[in-house]
C-alpha cells in the first residue's frame, strides 16, 4: 500500500512564481510572452507529475494557471464597422484566457493586432485564476491514466486539477454570458478550457493533431469522397504539391511533396469514428476534409470542436434525398434555407432563429459548379436547383405515416431533405464560422426511386468525383477572398467578442 500521505492529510498548494502583468503594443512580442507563460506553467505540472509517478513523496497539491490576454478601453469612439470583428462594442475591460499559443499563433498575432489599431491601446498579458487541468498540460496523444498507478491511495484530483465541465461551456458563443458585477467581459467566444477539451476531443474522433487542420473545411456522410480526396491529395503530393505542403491522414501520417509515399507506413489498422484527412498549406489555409458518418448527432460533434480552431469556412457535400418530382438522380441542390428537424441544437440555438444563405459562399458554390460542369446561366438549372434542405433526425422516416413529414416539407417549399446539413450550417451560425451547403440528388423516396446495389454503383462512379472536384474549387475560392469579406457582419450578434 502506498504510504506516502494519508488521504486526509491536508496539503499547501505549490504553484510556480507569481507572473507580473507586462504591456505590450506589439502583437508579436504579446504572443510570446503568452507562449512564455504558458509553457512555464504546464512544464511546472508535467515535471511534477513524471517525479511523483516515479515514486517522490506527495508533499503539496500542485496547480499553475492559464495565461490571459486583456484590454481596457474608455471611449465610445466609433471603430471600421466594415469589420466584423477586432473591436469591442463599448468602454470597460475585456479579457480571455489562452491555451496553446504555439498552435493559435498566427490567430493570436492579428486579433490582437487589430484590437490595438481599432482602439488604440495596449494589451496586457497575465496570469489568470483559471487552472490547467493536468491532462490539458499533457496535450493531444498523452496517456496520463496509464502512469496513475502512483495514485492508488490519493485521488489524483486531491493533487492535480482536472477538467472541470461546471466551467466549461458554451456561454458566450451562445450569447448567455452576463459577467458578474465588476468582472471583465469576454474577449474571446471561448476559453482556454473549452478549447483544450475540444482539442483533446478532436484528436479523438479524427486520429489527427490540431496542428494539421486546415481553415477551410469540407464535411462528407460518405467514404467515398474521402477515397476520391485521397487520391487527388496523393496525386497531388506526387506531382510537386502546386502549392501545398503536406498531406495528412489519420494516424498523423504525413506525405511530402514530391513524395509518392508517406513518410512512415504507420498507418492505423481501423479508423477512428470520423477520420480526417488534411491537405495542408502554409499559414493553415489549405483543405481539410471529415468523413462525419450519418446523422446530426455527429454533425453537432464535430463542429462544436473544430469551431475552436475559428476556421474561416466549412462546407457539407453529401448526398440527400430530392423532393421533387422535377429532380433526376445525380443533380445538385445549394441549400439557401435550412427546415431544422434535427433537435440536436434545440437547447443551443432555438428553431425560431433563421439561418441565412450567406451570399459570399452561395457565390463561391454555384460558379464552381459552373466551371466544373460546364453549365452557365440559365442552363444550370439543368443540373442545380437551390431552395430549402430539410434536415431531420429519423433516417427511416418513410417507415412511418408520411402526412405530416411531407406537408411540412411542402409548406417549407423543401427541395432535398438530408441528416447533417442543417446542423452543421445552425452550429456555423453558432459559432460565427461562415457556411454552405451543396448536395447530390441519391435517391427520390417520394416518388419511388430508391437507390438500390447495382444503381447506386454506378451512381457513386459518376458523380462522387465531380462533387468532390466543385467542393474543392468552392473552398479555392472562398480561400482567395480577404477574410474581412468572408467573415460576414450578418453572423454576429449585438454583443460580440472581439475574437474573430
Amino acid at each position: 500500500m502506498n504510504k506516502r500521505i494519508s488521504p486526509l492529510s491536508p496539503l499547501d498548494t505549490s504553484s510556480p512564481p507569481p507572473f507580473q502583468p507586462e504591456s505590450f503594443d506589439d502583437p508579436a512580442k504579446a504572443v510570446e510572452a503568452l507562449t512564455a507563460l504558458y509553457e512555464r506553467n504546464t512544464a511546472f505540472l508535467i515535471q511534477n507529475f513524471t517525479e511523483l509517478a516515479q515514486g517522490a513523496p506527495i508533499s503539496s497539491r500542485y496547480r499553475a494557471f492559464y495565461p490571459q490576454v486583456s484590454i481596457e478601453t474608455t471611449s465610445f469612439g466609433h471603430v471600421d464597422s466594415r469589420l466584423s470583428y477586432g473591436h469591442v462594442t463599448a468602454p470597460g475591460i475585456y479579457t480571455t484566457t489562452v491555451t496553446r499559443p504555439k498552435l493559435f499563433k498566427h490567430y493570436l498575432k492579428e486579433q490582437l493586432a487589430l484590437l490595438m489599431k481599432s482602439h488604440n491601446v495596449p494589451v496586457i498579458v497575465s496570469e489568470s485564476t483559471t487552472p490547467i487541468p493536468l491532462h490539458f498540460a499533457f496535450g493531444e496523444g498523452a496517456h496520463v491514466e496509464a502512469s496513475t498507478n502512483a495514485f492508488i491511495d490519493v485521488p489524483m484530483r486531491d493533487i492535480f486539477d482536472t477538467p472541470d465541465l461546471n466551467t466549461t461551456d458554451d456561454e458566450i458563443a451562445n450569447g448567455e454570458y452576463i459577467p458578474p458585477p465588476g468582472e471583465p467581459s469576454p474577449l474571446a467566444p471561448f476559453t482556454a478550457q473549452r478549447i483544450d477539451y475540444s482539442l483533446a476531443r478532436l484528436s479523438h474522433y479524427t486520429a489527427t493533431h490540431a496542428e494539421h487542420f486546415q481553415n477551410f473545411v469540407l464535411f462528407t456522410n460518405y467514404q467515398f469522397y474521402i477515397d476520391e480526396f485521397c487520391g487527388w491529395a496523393r496525386k497531388l503530393m506526387a506531382e510537386g504539391g502546386d502549392g501545398y505542403t503536406a498531406f495528412v491522414e489519420p494516424g498523423n501520417v504525413v506525405t511530402l511533396p514530391g513524395s509518392n509515399a508517406p513518410e512512415t507506413d504507420a498507418a492505423l489498422t481501423r479508423l477512428p469514428q470520423m477520420p480526417a484527412y488534411h491537405l495542408k498549406k502554409k499559414g493553415h489555409a489549405g483543405i481539410t476534409m471529415i468523413n462525419i458518418g450519418v446523422g446530426p448527432s455527429n454533425a453537432k460533434t464535430i463542429t462544436d470542436h473544430v469551431a475552436v480552431l475559428r476556421p474561416h469556412a466549412w462546407l457539407m457535400l453529401g448526398h440527400c434525398a430530392g423532393l421533387r418530382n422535377s429532380q433526376r438522380l445525380g443533380d445538385y441542390v445549394l441549400a439557401h434555407a435550412y427546415m431544422r428537424e434535427d433537435h440536436v441544437l434545440d437547447d443551443d440555438l432555438p428553431v425560431w432563429v433563421p439561418i441565412p444563405a450567406l451570399a459570399e459562399v452561395q457565390v463561391a458554390l454555384e460558379a464552381a459548379v459552373a466551371e466544373i460542369t460546364g453549365y452557365e446561366g440559365f442552363e444550370l438549372k439543368r443540373i442545380m436547383r437551390t431552395g430549402t434542405v430539410g434536415t431531420i433526425d429519423n433516417r427511416n422516416w418513410e417507415l412511418r405515416d408520411q402526412r405530416g413529414p411531407v406537408k411540412r416539407l411542402s409548406q417549407a417549399r423543401a427541395i432535398a431533405l438530408d441528416m447533417e446539413s442543417a446542423t452543421i450550417a445552425a452550429n456555423g451560425f453558432r459559432f460565427r464560422v461562415p457556411y454552405g451547403t451543396l448536395l447530390c440528388v441519391s435517391d427520390k423516396p417520394l416518388h419511388g426511386e430508391l437507390k438500390l446495389p447495382g444503381m447506386a454503383t454506378a451512381f457513386y462512379r459518376t458523380q462522387v468525383n465531380q462533387h468532390l472536384q466543385i467542393g474543392i474549387r468552392a473552398v479555392q475560392k472562398l480561400a482567395a477572398m480577404p477574410k474581412e469579406a468572408l467573415h460576414s457582419r450578418k453572423l454576429r450578434s449585438f454583443f460580440e467578442t472581439a475574437f474573430q
